[in-house]
């Protein structure tokens, strides 16, 4: 009997078949991804992965991000951006299905978190945390001066480190033998991996549903002081309805009040008497005590007002 040799593109399928069979066998997710990797790659999936994770909840958690308005809403944020951001173009259509893009945003980071420290659909999963960290800097942080005092970018350059990284592991695994695109793509024949992908998607769900029951309680008209108690010409702060921290001020004018969130990165204000502004002591941020503008550092848009009046004896927020 004679033996025939094989044609090219037999041998091209067999040897296609050989690497996605020694991918697919040396592809770990869950604990075992964790196994002999780097110390560096290990850092960063914990950091990466752990931020988004928190990023998502602190949403879910966040009674007034899923609302239709409110300066700490999605579409009160939205706002905010639009005619200071490169991306306005596409913000301006995106406010108009702002709650449709809040939940995206919300499910997309946990998503995201989940899957970097799962080990589930790594490249695919780092390319997302990448692309938001670059969406956010050109939305958020594009205009902040110097650009080091912006987190975005910093968290866009972590990401990229992390793919490298983590294709130079895979390929020290697989001997070399790995392609960009076939990488990224999840292998939806490989039944483990379309298990980890759904329960990646409903983890994010699940931990989106949960984060309600973590949403402090609002208080309608809730008493702040009493009025005998804030003659004119105080200050002082106090905790908003919504849970965040703010600052409530009495002029001959009346009362007013801020939200003591700086809207650079989150830190909390403080009352300065003698420059009469509110100070973030992170990144040097100043705000005007009289009307909320930003007066000097880093900070893209004023401090939030908070709606307050006098309501027979004591000072509320409506």
């Amino acid at each position: 009997m004679q033996l025939r040799e094989p044609e090219a593109h037999e041998v091209t399928l067999f040897h296609r078949g050989i690497l996605l069979n020694t991918r697919m066998a040396t592809k770990k997710m869950g604990l075992a991804s964790w196994r002999n990797q780097p110390l560096g790659i290990a850092i960063l999936r914990l950091w990466l992965g752990g931020t988004w994770v928190y990023g998502g909840w602190a949403k879910a958690s966040d009674s007034a991000f899923l609302s239709k308005s409110g300066p700490n809403s999605f579409s009160g944020q939205l706002t905010s951006y639009i005619g200071h951001s490169p991306l306005t173009f596409i913000l301006r259509h995106m406010l108009e299905h702002a709650t449709l893009f809040a939940w995206f945003v919300m499910l997309s980071e946990f998503a995201i978190g989940i899957a970097v420290l799962s080990g589930v659909a790594m490249q695919l999963a780092i390319i997302g945390g990448f692309s938001v960290s670059i969406i956010l800097w050109l939305s958020v942080t594009f205009h902040v001066h110097p650009y080091f005092l912006g987190s975005d970018l910093a968290f866009a350059a972590s990401w990229l480190a992390l793919f490298y990284l983590w294709r130079a592991h895979e390929r020290s695994g697989n001997r070399g033998r790995s392609t960009l695109i076939g990488d990224l793509i999840p292998h939806l024949k490989d039944r483990r991996e379309v298990v980890g992908l759904m329960s990646v998607a409903a983890g994010a769900v699940i931990a989106s549903l949960a984060g309600r029951s973590f949403r402090p309680k609002q208080k309608a008209n809730a008493a702040i002081v009493k009025v005998a108690d804030f003659p004119i010409g105080s200050t002082m702060p106090f905790t908003a309805n919504d849970g965040n921290p703010a600052i409530l001020f009495r002029t001959n004018a009346g009362v007013f009040a801020y939200s003591a969130i700086c809207t650079h990165q989150g830190c909390t204000v403080a009352y300065d008497g003698l420059s009469h502004s509110m100070n973030c002591p992170c990144h040097g941020a100043k705000f005007d005590a009289a009307s909320g503008a930003v007066l000097a550092g880093p900070a893209p848009i004023p401090l939030p007002k908070i709606s307050v009046s006098i309501a027979g004896d004591h000072i509320i927020q409506a």
